[in-house]
């Protein structure tokens, strides 16, 4: 049974009614700045949509991983703060998650005012593995609301979380499907069910171990894997290359090898780097050189040289690959993009996923690092078919996970 949506909702009336939504807002923050309000806003088109229709709107979110308890560093304040800039209109702060202060704000609330409870992980409730706690908190949430209240999950990045707020919630409240989720949705159904080909999909960032279930399942599915960051390395290793002081993960040695024995059986073309940017350390300003994979060792650092990019070889093969693609999936830096020294191979890959959109593919970015990168090498958002909110979920999707907070919306009884 598809889940209710926001539309449904709005075109039942919200007018005078009080809706729950749980937005993603963690979001980067230094010190008392946010320094990517990419999720604030693509959460921000929700909570207007029913504002805007006279409901009475309390957003719930969480930022980072407080230990249960309040801790001002992961405060919402701030978030609340540029959530306000841009609406256009004040966002009222609860000072706790469903205390006092947060009964009596949502009960002070008028049509079209927005509230922001504080941060849901400050209550250890909010991710007990203990059922009846989670469903307590739940309650909570749910009674700010009061009889004809209603919820909307639209944080995508938190759906594969058995958390109150994303899934014991939806049991308490009429539950609806958010439009992130739905778009999240959509899209990752053409990734796994229905990609036009070729099919493309690069992965990187730091561990094998962090994306072997996704491998595992996109070798059937995909006619491409592109491997970079610094899980190449445990790659290149497996194929007997000296790696240096590179990030390795020598307990993966033989699932790595096992995939790529079955690439070379006849599922998914792996392809690994022709060459790296390789290191004297781990710093911005270390110095560094462009070495062969048959030689890392045998540059000016030796066996202590650790790889922080890919090479710009490899960056013009795989940004070639990328291009040809009508599908394209990517989740992972290909190296230390932070530093600019070591940001090209990530930059190649974000340019030419930029290409394959504009020449009519499905790009797909897949949230976390990716989504991070992307912004921070100055891309406009919408240069990428797809930037997902929700790097985590998108992977556990991929890997053909159940994800709780989905399957919560769609419930018996919840429309």
């Amino acid at each position: 049974m598809p889940a209710p949506t926001l539309t449904d909702l709005l075109e039942a009336g919200v007018a005078g009614r009080t809706v729950l939504i749980r937005s993603d807002l963690n979001v980067p923050l230094d010190g008392d700045t946010v320094t990517d309000d990419g999720r604030i806003r693509a959460s921000l088109p929700a909570i207007r949509d029913l504002a805007e229709a006279g409901a009475r709107v309390i957003v719930m979110a969480h930022l980072g991983r407080p230990k249960g308890e309040p801790d001002p560093a992961y405060s919402l304040r701030p978030v609340a703060a540029r959530m306000a800039e841009l609406l256009g209109a004040d966002v009222a702060l609860a000072a706790d998650v469903t205390g006092d202060d947060a009964r009596a704000k949502a009960a002070a609330l008028q049509d079209g005012q927005v509230l922001l409870l504080e941060n849901v992980r400050f209550d250890a409730r909010e991710t007990s593995k203990d059922d009846a706690e989670r469903a307590a908190l739940a309650g909570e949430m749910a009674a700010l609301a009061g009889d004809d209240g209603a919820y909307v999950g639209d944080a995508f990045g938190a759906v594969h979380r058995k958390h109150a707020s994303v899934f014991d919630v939806a049991a308490q409240l009429p539950a609806h499907q958010g439009p992130l989720v739905a778009a999240e949705l959509e899209v990752l159904t053409r990734l796994t069910e229905s990609p036009e080909r070729p099919y493309v999909v690069v992965l990187g960032g730091s561990k094998v171990s962090d994306k072997l279930a996704v491998i595992d399942n996109l070798l059937d599915k995909a006619d491409t894997l592109l491997i970079g960051g610094g899980m190449l390395f445990t790659f290149l290793k497996a194929q007997g290359h000296e790696v240096g002081a590179s990030l390795l993960e020598g307990d993966q040695l033989d699932t790595v090898r096992e995939y790529l024995r079955r690439s070379e059986a006849g599922a998914a073309r792996i392809v690994l780097p022709t060459d790296i940017v390789m290191a004297s350390g781990f710093a911005a300003d270390a110095e560094h050189e462009v070495l062969a994979v048959d030689a890392l060792t045998s540059g000016a650092h030796g066996a202590s040289a650790m790889g922080l990019d890919i090479g710009p070889e490899t960056a013009r093969a795989f940004a070639e690959q990328i291009r040809g693609a009508q599908t394209v999936f990517w989740n992972g830096p290909m190296g230390v993009f932070e530093f600019p020294a070591f940001a090209e191979g990530t930059r190649a890959v974000a340019q030419a996923l930029t290409e394959a959109s504009a020449a009519g593919g499905l790009s797909v970015v897949g949230g976390g690092d990716s989504a991070a990168a992307v912004r921070t090498l100055g891309f406009a958002d919408d240069a990428f078919g797809h930037i997902s909110t929700g790097g985590g979920a998108s992977l556990e999707y991929l890997e053909g996970k159940e994800l709780p907070g989905v399957t919560a919306l769609a419930g018996e009884g919840r429309a």
